[in-house]
């Protein structure tokens, strides 16, 4: 087994170390509602993906009455 030859420096450590943090994400905006969204995914709230429905998402009960 290999063992560190010399121990690293602290510097060292959080240079080496420095690329290991968290990205934010990068958020787009939906075509048709507006609401963000990653990237290469469909819409959550309306459902939509390249201008298309792919996804039927199920609307509140709240809504459902006001459309009868």
């Amino acid at each position: 087994m290999g063992l560190p030859g010399q121990r690293r420096s602290k510097t060292s450590r959080l240079t080496r170390a420095s690329h290991f943090a968290l990205k934010a994400k990068k958020l787009n905006k939906c075509e048709k509602c507006g609401q963000p969204v990653l990237a290469h995914r469909a819409c959550a709230f309306c459902g939509t993906y390249k201008g298309r429905q792919v996804l039927k998402i199920k609307t509140k009960k709240k809504e459902r009455k006001a459309k009868k």
